[in-house]
């Protein structure tokens, strides 16, 4: 029995592995691959078989997960304040397509209850396919871009009510639907109360403890405790478990436990939300597909068709120009993971028949399929569908206010130096998010007001769940140098500055070759902060005190040596002639004898210059490594002495002319 079993397991892990690393690397979104899995060895096709009793058990805390995560999004204050941007917008998109869909199933001769499922199916949006095609067009930053994804996101809130409906729906008789479903209303909204004022007395407390310990392990299981926990408790209600799970994640959402729960279950989610998927797949009745093909595409086409036309009004209704809300359209047109979950719900509670189920299932899967060329030429669509109308030059405005952190700073570490430099941001005007591991100061730092989070800095899903994509700096302000080259090594594909503190200079090259603009020492300013007082109480004149200390400064740290300098300014007056590093840039034109080379071949480094930065097309890299190659028309920032400059320029150029006296 137990051989069998795990002879079931490795087929289905390998074959998961095997399909899910074609789909990536071919670009298609994963939960297709997991569709497939299911569709291959599920009992409705040739080959082997995997028993899909466990995977089903196992497969449904998968939406418990995936709820759990969502409800972390959404807190009641955040919800509260979206309550007339997206909220409006994403109820009435979800709203009209189950009523438009349902009418339309309704009227081809489906029972109610089964419309209603087939409405609130088509009515999901797959914000997986969303948001990876548009960050993959560089467009997820565009207005339309914006509205689609965070409406799809709201799409997974308004799931929730359709998770405890629909198991009441398989009754016979409208008294007996009314009287169940204001019973099951009832029951949600009891278990609301519970879940929440229980959340806010126990779960905050509890979590503090927990995080106390410095256990990671320990923290895990609290995790999946609380979640699960409060799966059991709506289950126990005669509810779903799923909606539990997301009452609890909504409690943790103010809680400054959240992005740290929200890495811990990310894992457990994925996993068992690809089985989810799984199980779908084995759902599919590959045999009934030449039968069904036809009446599956026409609802695929009806789903595009209806969500392209009421996402469209409903975003023009709200002020947004014609072509962005169409933009916007067919973005949400596609069909979403969430919908099967929806429609599992359906079939299990006896709502929808298998046949139509069948139909409504692989609709979804063609719109899946064909939703990523929609999205793809969404501004060819629009452009050649209103060609004749006036466009706004306000197609990059802001979109109603995201749910994530934008262009701010991302501190990692909230001792005494993370909270002072945190005071220097406040005085000047600039948003920051704070982490750290000490629940002491977290809390405190909360009660004050400050924007600061429990979390591990040297976790890449922590530091994506603080908007480190969107952030303008990072700065590591702790003293642990195995945690800050992790921090550094996640922050190295978002090419965004970062500052780390260090404790002495020994550890200053490897940081910077981990990815750190700058580097400080606090040996080194110490050192300094007493000279300096040392100096004066000598009766060294303070302009002599603050040239040495500027020099030094400049010699140490190369955001400081990093400057285009002028006549004026006061670090060169402080140096002889000639002496001064100063920042040049230098085009390298078609013909220059360094076309073709590699950075590392052009050795600069002979002449005591170095390349701080690359400009090709336009786009800023900086520190470029060796084995870059230099093509025409790039801009190499160089940063050394004035002669040394000439001489380099001259070397790369062919034809370099002296720079102009400082």
């Amino acid at each position: 029995m137990v051989e069998q079993a795990l002879i079931q397991m490795l087929l289905l892990l390998g074959a998961t592995v095997g399909v899910v690393l074609i789909f990536q690397r071919l670009c298609i979104p994963p939960s297709l691959g997991y569709l497939l899995v299911g569709v291959l060895l599920g009992a409705h096709t040739v080959g082997p078989v995997v028993t899909d009793e466990y995977i089903r058990v196992i497969a449904e805390f998968g939406i418990v997960f995936l709820l759990f995560t969502i409800g972390l999004s959404f807190s009641m204050p955040q919800i509260y304040a979206l309550r007339h941007t997206i909220l409006g917008l994403g109820t009435a998109q979800v709203a009209l397509t189950t009523a438009v869909v349902g009418v339309l199933a309704w009227a081809l001769g489906m029972p109610g209850p089964a419309a209603f499922v087939i409405g609130a199916v088509f009515a999901q949006s797959s914000t997986t396919i969303i948001t990876k095609q548009l960050m993959e067009q560089g467009e997820s930053q565009t207005r339309h871009g914006r509205l689609g994804t965070t409406m799809s996101v709201f799409q997974d809130i308004t799931a929730v009510p359709f998770v405890v409906v629909i198991p009441v729906l398989g009754v016979a008789g409208a008294q007996q639907i009314a009287g169940d479903l204001g019973f099951a209303l009832a029951k949600a909204l009891l278990a609301f109360v519970i879940v929440l004022v229980s959340g806010r007395l126990l779960l905050k407390p509890l979590f503090h403890l927990v995080a106390e310990r410095r256990s990671a392990e320990l923290f895990t299981l609290t995790v999946l405790f609380v979640s699960l926990v409060s799966a059991w408790t709506t289950q126990a209600l005669g509810l779903s478990m799923a909606f539990g799970a997301f009452l609890a994640g909504m409690v943790l959402a103010d809680t400054e436990f959240r992005h740290q729960v929200e890495s811990t279950i990310r894992p457990f989610r994925d996993v068992l939300l690809g089985l989810f998927f799984v199980s779908i797949g084995m759902l599919v009745e590959p045999a009934l597909l030449p039968s069904i093909w036809k009446e599956a595409l026409l609802g695929a086409f009806a789903l595009l068709g209806v969500k392209i036309v009421l996402v469209t009004l409903i975003v023009r209704f709200s002020g947004v120009e014609m072509q962005a809300a169409f933009r916007t359209g067919l973005l949400l047109a596609v069909g979403g993971e969430f919908g099967f979950a929806l429609l599992a719900i359906g079939l299990e509670g006896g709502v929808i028949d298998n046949h139509p189920a069948q139909i409504v299932l692989t609709s979804v899967l063609f719109s899946m399929i064909l939703a990523p060329f929609l999205i793809r030429y969404n501004q060819s669509l629009a452009t050649w569908l209103f060609r004749h109308a006036p466009r706004k030059p306000d197609e990059r405005s802001p979109a109603p206010q995201s749910l994530e952190e934008q262009n701010h700073v991302v501190i990692c570490g909230f001792g005494r130096t993370g909270q002072t430099v945190a005071r220097f941001l406040e005085a000047e005007g600039v948003s920051y998010v704070a982490l750290d591991m000490d629940p002491d100061i977290v809390r405190e730092a909360r009660l004050a007001g400050h924007p600061v989070y429990f979390g591990d800095a040297s976790d890449g899903a922590v530091l994506e769940n603080v908007g480190l994509a969107h952030a303008r700096l990072l700065i590591i302000s702790h003293d642990d140098r195995p945690a800050a080259l992790m921090t550094l090594r996640h922050a190295v594909p978002f090419k965004l500055p970062a500052i780390v503190r260090t404790r002495d200079e020994s550890a200053v090259a490897e940081l910077v070759n981990a990815g750190a603009s700058e580097v400080i020492p606090e040996a080194l300013e110490t050192s300094m902060m007493l000279t300096s007082h040392a100096l004066q109480a000598l009766g060294v004149p303070l302009y002599r005190v603050t040239r040495h200390l500027q020099e030094q400064r400049a010699s140490h740290y190369r955001m400081l040596r990093e400057l285009f300098r002028g006549s004026l300014d006061s670090l060169d007056n402080l140096r002889p002639p000639g002496e001064t590093e100063r920042l040049h840039a230098v085009v390298l034109h078609e013909g220059s004898p360094a076309i073709g080379q590699s950075l590392a071949q052009l050795d600069t480094e002979k002449d005591q210059v170095s390349v701080t930065a690359m400009v090709r097309e336009e786009q800023r890299n900086r520190y470029p490594p060796g084995n870059t190659e230099v093509q025409a028309d790039d801009v190499l920032v160089l940063l050394g002495t004035q002669d040394n400059l000439e001489k380099v320029e001259r070397r790369l150029t062919g034809n370099g002319l002296p720079l102009s006296p400082e």
